[in-house]
């Protein structure tokens, strides 16, 4: 089985890698554009990049499956959550999604996002630390390590794939 990983990211390639330990496959690692604003702001555009990625994935990697994994931010009525989707896209049938973690950003951070900024570049600057995004994620941060990125995002993939094989049977 060929499986195309619709980004570069070392902490979405991980979750990826670590989700198919039980198949022999190979894996193709693209930089696919998730063709939505670089800080998705609501479930719908994140769960939009994320399938954008797969499908693309799928297609310019030419394998059987494509993973796209997107992070973002939601608005809600106690403050503005960090959120994270994935969708898997094979030659039959429509994209899976998945959604996974959520919590609280600290108010602090939800400002700078509002006015415009990506979480990324935010969080280098809260934590005094480079490429927060390729390493623990925000989720990292203000988790104490108790969660990290890949951790975050092997639980999305996990489902994705659960759901893959789930459809394979019926």
């Amino acid at each position: 089985m060929k499986i195309i990983i619709g980004s570069k990211n070392p902490a979405k390639v991980l979750a990826v890698k670590s989700s198919f330990i039980h198949e022999e496959v190979e894996f193709l690692v693209l930089d696919i554009p998730s063709n939505v604003s670089d800080q998705p702001f609501s479930d719908d555009e994140t769960i939009q990049g994320a399938i954008n990625r797969a499908i693309g994935a799928l297609r310019q990697g030419n394998g059987d499956i494509g993973i796209g994994l997107e992070g973002g931010v939601q608005e809600t009525s106690y403050g503005l959550m960090l959120c994270n989707w994935g969708a898997l896209a094979s030659r039959t049938g429509e994209p899976i999604i998945a959604g996974g973690a959520r919590f609280l950003l600290p108010e602090e951070i939800a400002v700078r996002l509002r006015a415009g900024e990506e979480l990324g570049p935010v969080m280098d600057d809260y934590a005094k630390m480079k490429n927060v995004r390729k390493h623990e994620g925000a989720v990292g941060i203000f988790t104490n390590g108790v969660i990290n990125r890949v951790d975050m995002f092997t639980h999305l993939t996990n489902l994705l794939v659960g759901q893959y094989y789930y459809r394979k049977s019926d």
